[in-house]
């Protein structure tokens, strides 16, 4: 099956969203107990942690962890926005720079300025959207970022998009309450499909897609710890408590060319892998064996890998063992520990 596929379905009674391309599992969002990201507080301040610099906050969720903050007092009430999921038994990690964004546009409520996606080259299209940009904020202090997608897309659309988002912003930052509350949810698995998976694509919304368009047999090799390098060869990935361990494995052939092309072979595809199991933390990768003068050319195939990648991932570089170290953002929940 080629080309790229948008299921939107429900799993184990959760709403949930995958994209398929060329037949296989790219990206994978399911529902969760926990806070979404996106999802905005009026929090209190609760007490300091000294020597880092953060302040845990009380919200009606439970508690959040605000880092690098100066000159916030306890007891003091400020807006904050979640940014991940919280690894089990700590706190909700939040930052008080709120963004409201959506497909097209993203509303900056404290950095004030218009501003056009650097991938749009074409000026007559960047200057028609600075039109439709000032049109709609007007006098506004808030900021606006429009998106990449915005190219070739619809004006009215466009404009619809930055008014919701306008719109929602002033609701959220002039509130005026005086006790801990929710005060916008984060987005669910099918409103993100429609706002971050922008590439043409076929929807597919009637029930029972997931089983229909090969979705739940992807999900089958997701929760398992092995999955097939191309070439020969497998990818044996398995969360920890204290990281994930990433282990290239070349199979029968154990000659350094094997090793290498293994490697390279896992550089392309962990951002999926890890990306569609929900994985994060820190991750350790055992590569095969392969020779040293590769390594430089290895770690250019996985800056590539993850550029267009969504969540942020720091490639912190090689150990005294040979290990290859990431750290990645905690933007998911691990499907594991969702779908048991």
């Amino acid at each position: 099956m080629k080309g790229r596929t948008i299921v939107l379905d429900h799993i184990q009674g959760r709403e949930a969203a995958a994209l398929m391309v060329d037949g296989k599992l790219d990206d994978f969002l399911i529902a969760t107990d926990a806070p979404a990201p996106g999802t905005i507080y009026r929090a209190r301040a609760d007490r300091p942690v000294k020597g880092q610099g953060g302040m845990f906050l009380t919200t009606p969720d439970g508690p959040a962890f605000l880092r690098q903050v100066k000159g916030l007092g306890p007891g003091a009430l400020l807006l904050v926005q979640v940014t991940g999921f919280a690894e089990p038994g700590k706190a909700i990690p939040v930052s008080n720079r709120i963004l409201f964004k959506s497909r097209y546009a993203i509303v900056t409520p404290d950095a004030p300025g218009l501003n056009i996606s650097r991938s749009i080259k074409d000026e007559d299209i960047r200057d028609q959207l600075l039109e439709i940009a000032h049109e709609q904020m007007g006098d506004s202090a808030y900021g606006l970022i429009l998106r990449s997608c915005c190219a070739g897309a619809d004006a009215e659309e466009i404009s619809e998009d930055i008014s919701a988002m306008l719109t929602q912003a002033e609701q959220v930052m002039n509130d005026d309450g005086t006790e801990p509350e929710l005060l916008s949810e984060g987005d669910s698995p099918h409103i993100l499909a429609w706002r971050d998976w922008t590439d043409p694509a076929e929807v597919v919304t009637q029930e029972g897609g997931f089983e229909t368009h090969g979705v739940l047999d992807a999900l089958d090799t997701v929760r398992g710890a092995s999955e097939p390098l191309p070439g020969g060869g497998h990818l044996y990935i398995e969360p920890t408590r204290a990281l994930v361990a990433v282990d290239v494995n070349t199979g029968a052939d154990t000659s350094l060319a094997a090793g290498t092309k293994a490697n390279f072979a896992c550089a392309k595809m962990l951002p999926r892998a890890l990306r569609v199991r929900g994985l994060a933390g820190q991750i350790t990768l055992d590569l095969a064996p392969m020779p040293k003068k590769d390594r430089r050319g290895f770690e250019s195939a996985l800056r590539n890998a993850f550029r267009s990648d969504p969540d942020e991932t720091i490639l912190a570089g090689w150990t005294p063992l040979g290990h290859f170290e990431l750290q990645r953002k905690r933007g998911r929940v691990p499907v594991m520990e969702v779908l048991k």
